[in-house]
């Protein structure tokens, strides 16, 4: 039996006016995951623990059958073990946001006008990173590039406590009240406000503003936490494990589980991503004799943050053709005896353009062509509320999935 899980971050949703009150699953046409949803089990999973962050860091430990409760200490620690960076015991390890904050002062009268600074492409990111690194870097501070907007600061001894805010949770707000708060509040202020006096002038903000392009202008802190310990995939579950996946926080999951972790061309984490790249990827993987491939994609959750509902649909439809599609038509040829999910890790309505914490749909179908249980004519929220199956404690899912006859 050769396994499958495809997470389509941030694709639940709420129904919207602009769509007749469907949701974007509802509204998107997205044939294979009904087919899914016509012969196989359907309901929903609640991946968020109550007193956790509905970030895609504690539902994606869950989805892959690990309780947060006992084992999430951060985001930034698993984007660290992707990026090859050592934590020590002590170390605290700090997503670092290049954000785009409006031109007010002081520094906390500015607005988060975008989180991701337009998108910023790897390469200009780089060279903001290596001039933070000049600028601010010391002994105790070292900062490391990413993917895009997503990059890392690791303070060594420094406090894993302080209360900071994702950015993604403020756009067009006033940062004040945001602020760093609490043990190490201050040092990171300042960073942040030394960051600000320094890379709007840098040449390649310089030509993304010439270019109508969104200027990062300033480093943003959250996420924070020390390295955590996962039992590895194989040994919790029997299988040799792969995860594919373009941004660090899954593939660190996946390397601190001891999955492999292959590098896909042209991957992105946004919209414009190599979708059937990740598919054949997943594939290739099962093929080479892993048992278990988890196929992480980004866009709908990044559509959703950005309010995009357009583009929330035409990513999950993309999604739908090109990596659900084309999965199931390998498995189909290729393997006698598989079983697919797909889910999202949570909810990013693009009404709040932030991450939500209700449980989000399921559905699990195999190469057996009987129906096993709860099954429905097509896969969306409000069919997998009225199927009544429920798993209230998410990371239970995964060894359904896997032991289900």
């Amino acid at each position: 039996m050769k396994y499958v899980v495809i997470l389509v971050d941030g694709m639940a949703d709420y129904p919207c006016p602009e769509l007749g009150g469907l949701t974007p699953l509802a509204y998107a046409r997205t044939p294979h995951m009904d087919d899914l949803a016509a012969r196989g089990t359907v309901g929903l999973v609640q991946t968020v623990p109550e007193g956790l962050p509905p970030g895609s860091d504690v539902a994606n430990l869950a989805v892959l059958g690990y309780n947060p409760q006992e084992c999430y200490t951060g985001r930034a620690p698993l984007e660290a073990a992707s990026m090859g960076v050592e934590l020590g015991p002590e170390d605290v390890a700090f997503r670092c946001n290049l954000v785009t904050l409006s031109e007010d002062e002081p520094y906390a009268a500015k607005v988060m006008v975008d989180y991701s600074a337009g998108e910023i492409s790897s390469a200009d990111a780089r060279e903001l990173i290596a001039a933070v690194q000049e600028r601010l870097g010391s002994e105790e501070i070292s900062f490391y590039p990413g993917v895009s907007y997503r990059h890392l600061m690791v303070w060594r001894g420094g406090p894993a406590g302080t209360i900071l805010t994702p950015p993604h949770d403020i756009t067009g707000q006033v940062v004040g009240g945001y602020l760093p708060q609490g043990e190490g509040a201050q040092f990171l202020i300042e960073l942040m406000e030394e960051s600000a006096r320094f890379l709007p002038e840098y040449p390649v903000n310089r030509q993304r503003k010439a270019k109508g392009q969104n200027p990062a202008n300033s480093v943003w802190f959250w996420g924070q936490g020390r390295r955590p310990r996962l039992t590895l995939f194989k040994e919790k579950f029997g299988l040799a494990g792969s995860v594919i996946a373009a941004v660090d926080l899954i593939r660190g999951i996946g390397v601190l589980a001891g999955m492999r972790v292959p590098v896909v061309p042209g991957a992105t984490g946004n919209i414009h991503t190599n979708y059937r790249g990740k598919a054949q990827a997943a594939l290739e993987e099962l093929k080479t004799g892993q048992d278990f491939v988890f196929v992480h994609i980004e866009a709908a959750d990044e559509a959703g943050h950005q309010g995009d509902l357009q583009a929330k649909v035409r990513a999950i439809e993309e999604i739908d053709a090109k990596v659900v599609g084309e999965v199931l038509a390998g498995l189909k040829e290729g393997f006698p005896a598989w079983r697919v999910l797909v889910l999202p890790d949570h909810p990013t309505p693009v009404s709040v353009r932030t991450h939500t914490a209700e449980p989000v749909p399921f559905v699990i179908a195999d190469s057996r062509t009987r129906n096993r249980g709860v099954s429905a004519k097509i896969f969306t929220e409000a069919v997998a509320e009225s199927a009544g199956l429920l798993f209230a404690d998410g990371w239970e899912l995964l060894p359904y999935f896997l032991r289900v006859r």
